[in-house]
């Protein structure tokens, strides 16, 4: 009996030291799988905070956008009107410089004018300083239109670089949105 009791007892330690080794190995399990729940708990949380920064840069971006809109659609229409005047003052100036030409320089008279009195005489020094002074003010319409005309192609051409540029931001940070949602969800998932 005795040989009994110490086969038991013998059978009793080993089965304690197994079942002590098992519950330190699954206390450790529960440690490493503790420590991996946290650390996902953690990366969720600075995921759902670079998400709620990347929809932050987001609206930004669509505010500046509609700004920037806004503020070409104003200077393109002021171009429109600048273009206009210009082109008109500039008509109305070479039309004036024709008819002076035509009066001071040239053998024929206005046709419909009467006949000149006797004592008329075509004052000619009048004549050229009126031309001159017209051929600056045609030069500087030319030279303000085709300023306005560069300023216009310029800034079209910068707004629409700005914008190709935000379209490209725009996209790489909703994908850049959508992916850390989806992993952000995974990982509260586990």
């Amino acid at each position: 009996e005795l040989a009994d009791e110490t086969t038991e007892k013998a059978y009793c330690d080993e089965q304690m030291a197994k079942t002590e080794a098992k519950k330190s190995e699954l206390e450790d399990d529960i440690a490493k799988m503790t420590a991996k729940i946290d650390q996902e708990a953690s990366k969720s949380a600075t995921l759902k905070e670079e998400v709620k920064v990347l929809q932050e840069e987001l609206a930004a971006l669509a505010k500046e956008q509609a700004e920037m809109d806004k503020i070409r659609i104003e200077t393109h229409e002021a171009y429109v009107v600048a273009k206009k005047d210009l082109e008109l003052g500039l008509k109305g100036v070479r039309k004036a410089l024709s008819v002076l030409r035509d009066y001071y320089g040239g053998e024929a008279a206005f046709v419909q004018q009467p006949a000149p009195p006797v004592k008329f005489s075509k004052a000619s020094g009048a004549g050229t300083s009126i031309i001159g002074i017209l051929e600056v003010v045609e030069s500087d319409f030319a030279k303000n239109l085709a300023q306005e005309e560069t300023e216009e192609a310029d800034a079209q051409s910068e707004y629409e670089k700005v914008s190709q540029e935000n379209k490209i931001t725009k996209a790489s940070k909703e994908q850049d949105e959508k992916y850390k949602t989806q992993e952000f969800k995974a990982a509260d998932k586990t």
